[in-house]
């Protein structure tokens, strides 16, 4: 039965908050594609256009842990339709900015909106599968992030070309992607379930299995429910892989809000760069499909990630290095390719220490204090852009950061698993 329920529960949920998870990355990144013609229409340099991008991290930062507390009172379905239609206004706003404070008002309320949507979807999966089934969970789950930009990436690229009613094309950019995230919205009141027990495509047996299976990993990893969820905040486990995570973050959003400008100093077109910046995603989603079904067969995931932060760090450093398009090219997708998978290999971890509502907050704080990488990883790249003119020294500085998330990855499972009763140890080992 687990093997049937596990693949029915998987096809009736993770495509569709893949669609949504796909909307929002290409809501909070079309920005990236926007600056190739905004930063001159409303003046947006290279620093500000970093900072701006940043700002949305902040808000995402701030506003995060409160969404994702409010979650399980009002019910994910209610809850992410608010984001859909809160974030996909304030992205069709982003159309009439004027100038660096407007640019930076939105993008700081735009990540006030989307707050809670990513950490609230894992916190969702939590309550549909056994912990030994949410890798590949997962993910299937963060192939939305490349496939938004496989998606975007074409499309972005024909609509910065796109005039009428006033308005050009990095304005109708943001306005298609900002309408199309309200629109979704209708079906996720209509479609999505809160639990299994409120699906009428699960039987009471398969509910009473699911209900069992996770009371079982409850007592068999020691997993907290805090009576009060936000003693999380101060969970020493937490607070690790809030430091963890922190490095990928960086390195996503880093490589991701400047690939277009890289590839456009290939010189293209806009529709060119639009289709050359597609390439790593593609790779990007091959890397997730490979490496979620890799570190399953492990017992604990550390290795895998390890091994992925590495692959990043050589991919990202190796594109500064390269003085041909191709080779850049080339290297960004193995850049790609390990950057994007690290998120289903890493969340598979955290999800063993904590359930319930103190799960949903837990998982917002790791993931609020993590994508404070998204705000560096911007930012400080536009700094070294605007100060030496090129963008392969940013990709040096994202390359060391994954390297420390390697390090820091076998550093957090010596400090985690060291003192494990022996019944519990998860050790590193391949499964038979």
């Amino acid at each position: 039965m687990e093997k049937s329920l596990t693949a029915k529960i998987t096809w009736r949920i993770i495509p569709f908050v893949m669609v949504l998870y796909t909307i929002a990355y290409i809501d909070r990144s079309a920005v990236g594609f926007a600056q190739l013609h905004m930063g001159t229409d409303i003046g947006i340099d290279a620093a500000a256009y970093g900072f701006g991008a940043g700002l949305f991290f902040l808000g995402y930062f701030l506003f995060e842990v409160p969404s994702n507390w409010i979650l399980p009172k009002v019910g994910p379905r209610k809850w992410f339709a608010r984001i859909l239609i809160t974030w996909g206004i304030i992205t069709a706003a982003m159309a009439f900015a004027t100038g660096p404070t407007s640019f930076y008002v939105l993008r700081f309320l735009l990540g006030v909106a989307e707050a809670g949507f990513y950490p609230g979807i894992l916190y969702y999966i939590t309550l549909w599968f056994p912990q030994r089934n949410r890798t590949r969970a997962t993910g299937s789950f963060v192939m939305a992030a490349p496939l938004a930009f496989l998606i975007m990436s074409p499309l972005a690229g024909w609509l910065l070309g796109v005039n009428g009613f006033g308005l050009v094309g990095w304005q109708w950019l943001f306005i298609v992607v900002g309408v199309v995230a309200v629109l979704l919205a209708i079906p996720t009141l209509l479609f999505l379930k809160d639990s299994p027990r409120e699906a009428h495509w699960i039987t009471e047996e398969e509910a009473t299995w699911i209900d069992t299976e996770l009371a079982k990993d409850k007592a068999r990893f020691g997993l907290v429910d805090h009576a009060n969820p936000f003693k999380a905040l101060l969970n020493k486990q937490v607070l690790i892989f809030a430091l963890l995570f922190f490095p990928s973050t960086v390195g996503v959003y880093g490589l991701s809000y400047w690939l277009p400008q890289v590839i456009k100093k290939f010189g293209n077109s806009d529709v060119a760069t639009g289709w050359l910046t597609a390439i790593p995603y593609v790779f990007a989603i091959i890397g997730i499909y490979i490496t979620s079904r890799w570190a399953s067969r492990f017992r604990e995931n550390w290795i895998p990630l390890a091994s992925i932060f590495l692959v990043s760090a050589i991919g990202v450093g190796l594109s500064a290095l390269f003085p041909t398009p191709v080779g850049q090219l080339a290297c960004l997708s193995l850049a790609a390719f390990g950057l994007y998978s690290i998120a289903g290999v890493f969340w598979a971890l955290p999800t063993r220490f904590v359930v319930g509502a103190t799960a949903a907050v837990g998982i917002a704080a790791i993931n609020s204090f993590g994508n404070l990488g998204g705000f560096v990883g911007p930012y400080v790249v536009g700094l070294v852009v605007q100060s030496t003119g090129s963008t392969n020294n940013g990709m040096l500085f994202l390359a060391g950061v994954l390297l420390l998330g390697a390090a820091g990855t076998l550093v957090v499972q010596r400090v985690l698993t060291k003192n494990r009763p022996a019944e519990v140890e998860q050790d590193d080992t391949l499964l038979v």
